[in-house]
């Protein structure tokens, strides 16, 4: 190693620091991926308005157009699934009666469905609300839902309590993909009503019913009588607050302004820790943080990709090797340590180690390397420093982010432009292609299909990218069609592999859920998937 390099590794880490505010790394160790301590038994009284800050503004909420995982916070109260996730992350049944009949040839599967429900606006759900709202996931423009059935050739009304699903092939991921938004069933009395603005008054069967919406602020949903199990709810009401800046969060927790913080910052953990009259969830996530790159994206997501113009192309749109540099200039785990405390762990690649479809091939990581880098940018012949964009969502953690891999990528030969963005905003401009490198992360699903799938299969329902490959395309197809563990596993290891190669997604590290709770609530649960549950919450007796 050289003075020089010395000199810069050294700034390196003088600057992480300072982005962490020089506190103690904390080690702890992590929960199991299941419930770690995602449930309390606390016995808890009825009435009560339970308030949740969430670290952004939710979408639309309309489960067929929906992305974002704070509005998923909000759908877990008012919109229950065919199938949910338990504390074991194991898929079982909610609106649906049983797990799904699969005929012998995996393209035929039969949904029985629970009998005397009603949704918030008290009409019956039934198998022909079950087609529709099916039907529309499938079918309506600009569906976030398409990739995730792409299989299904059509839904049938078997009788008032029977769906039967006819698929293209066997999908081996369907009863996962039916334990989230694609399994949401609407009320068609509202559709037909409200139609496109259906997420301005959503009516699904959940223990909670939408009530009010004001932009930016919150979001409110009320106790509703018609649900099937209202005499295990106790909460009167549920106010969803949109707070981004994670110290203003918390310091509404510590506070009592708030009962419940969504996506504690890793910067407050220990002091919440501290705090007799706070308590903290701590689960292991499913999904990933990472960096987007635009590499067709020329006429929005679930288009054809194409060749970019500017200001969006650029050696990163271009050139492999350059974003494979780029990605050998992140060092994993001092972004751990450092930004984050070490309360995360580094990843990179979509599937957790905790996964059934986990393997060797999936975990295996390029290791920090700026020197192979340069190599890489020389061979690319590229001049440098690399000048490109990166958006990052403004809020104090991101803005961490983006600063710690600013300075990280600068001494692989890259000059990284920040672009702090509100989310919502930054949601639209990654959708219509109107960006370089965009820092988000997915919460991640059970079945890895829905890690991968969406975002890099041609034409995926969240493929900003605009990436394409013919060979990642066809393992998709066949991991899905197919019930072997093995060749499953096998398939995603040679996709993760590939991903590695192209880079179209720069994967940087697997967050914990963490989750601020007041002491005085109760029967507050989040499990793996990171969602905050609230249909049998209340405030302690």
């Amino acid at each position: 190693m050289t003075r020089s390099r010395v000199r810069r590794v050294a700034a390196v880490t003088a600057l992480l620091l300072a982005l962490s505010g020089c506190a103690k790394i904390d080690n702890n160790q992590q929960q199991p991926s299941g419930g770690g301590n995602g449930v309390d038994d606390k016995a808890v009284k009825s009435g009560g308005t339970l308030r949740i800050a969430l670290d952004g503004e939710p979408d639309k909420l309309d489960p067929t157009l929906a992305r974002t995982l704070v509005g998923r916070n909000v759908f877990a109260a008012i919109c229950e699934k065919l199938y949910d996730v338990d504390e074991k992350l194991e898929v079982v049944p909610q609106l649906a009666a049983a797990m799904p009949e699969v005929s012998s040839d995996g393209k035929t599967v039969t949904i029985k469905l629970r009998t005397g429900l009603r949704f918030a606006d008290g009409t019956t759900l039934d198998a022909a609300a079950v087609k529709t709202s099916l039907d529309r996931h499938r079918t309506l423009e600009g569906s976030q839902r398409k990739s995730e059935l792409a299989n299904v050739k059509d839904v049938a009304v078997t009788d008032p309590a029977t769906v039967t699903i006819n698929l293209s092939q066997p999908f081996a991921p369907l009863a996962a993909v039916l334990a989230d938004r694609a399994g949401m069933i609407m009320s068609p009395t509202v559709l037909t009503a409200k139609g496109a603005d259906f997420g301005t008054a959503p009516s699904c069967v959940g223990p909670f019913k939408f009530a009010t919406r004001v932009a930016q602020d919150r979001i409110e949903v009320v106790k509703d009588p018609n649900y099937y199990d209202a005499a295990k709810v106790k909460l009167d009401k549920v106010i969803y607050r949109s707070i981004p800046d994670a110290n203003t969060r918390f310091n509404n927790l510590r506070s009592g302004d708030i009962d419940v913080v969504f996506n504690v910052s890793p910067i407050n953990v220990d002091e919440l820790k501290g705090m007799s009259n706070l308590r903290l969830i701590s689960t292991e996530s499913l999904g990933y943080q990472g960096i987007t790159v635009n590499i067709g994206n020329v006429a929005g997501v679930g288009k054809a990709p194409g060749t970019l113009a500017a200001p969006f192309t650029g050696p990163f749109a271009t050139e492999a090797k350059v974003r494979r540099a780029f990605m050998l200039t992140i060092d994993r785990d001092s972004l751990n340590r450092t930004v984050f405390r070490g309360q995360y762990a580094p990843a990179c690649g979509p599937i957790s180690p905790a996964s059934q479809l986990s393997s060797d091939a999936a975990q295996a990581c390029p290791k920090h390397d700026p020197a192979e880098a340069k190599k890489l940018l020389a061979e690319a012949g590229v001049a440098t420093p690399v000048k490109v964009s990166l958006i990052v969502v403004n809020d104090p953690d991101n803005r961490r982010i983006g600063e710690a891999v600013k300075s990280m990528a600068a001494e692989g030969g890259f000059d990284v432009q920040l672009e702090p963005t509100e989310f919502a905003s930054s949601l639209d401009l990654t959708d219509a292609g109107k960006y370089q490198l965009y820092r988000i992360g997915w919460s991640g699903r059970v079945d890895a299909d829905g890690n991968i799938t969406p975002f890099v299969q041609t034409k995926g329902s969240q493929n900003v990218a605009g990436y394409s490959d013919a060979e990642i395309d066809q393992w998709l197809n066949d991991a899905r069609s197919t019930q072997d563990l093995g060749k499953r596993k096998e398939l995603y290891g040679k996709v993760v592999g590939k991903l590695q190669q192209d880079a179209p997604l720069i994967y940087l590290y697997r967050q914990k859920n963490l989750t601020g709770v007041t002491s005085k609530a109760g029967q507050v649960k989040e499990f793996g998937d990171g969602i905050i549950r609230v249909a049998t919450a209340g405030f302690v007796e």
